[in-house]
């Protein structure tokens, strides 16, 4: 089985498109992205947004817990 879907595919390759135009931000900072990896990453939060089929984002195993009290 496929794990992306072609909306997921088309979502991507939209971004990419973007980010050699040099019109792709980044979502706070609004700067622009160069890497190629971040607009990957740009692109599937987009799908997965618009419902497309993508696997869900891997989390942190060694994410911190506050022990202060």
């Amino acid at each position: 089985m496929a794990r992306y879907g072609k909306k997921a595919q088309q979502k991507v390759r939209e971004t990419m498109r973007e980010r050699k135009r040099g019109t792709l931000k980044s979502g706070r900072s609004g700067r622009r992205v160069k890497s190629r990896k971040q607009a990957i990453a740009i692109g599937l939060s987009k799908a997965r947004r618009a419902g497309a089929k993508v696997p869900a984002k891997k989390r942190g195993s060694s994410r911190r817990r506050s022990s202060r009290r």
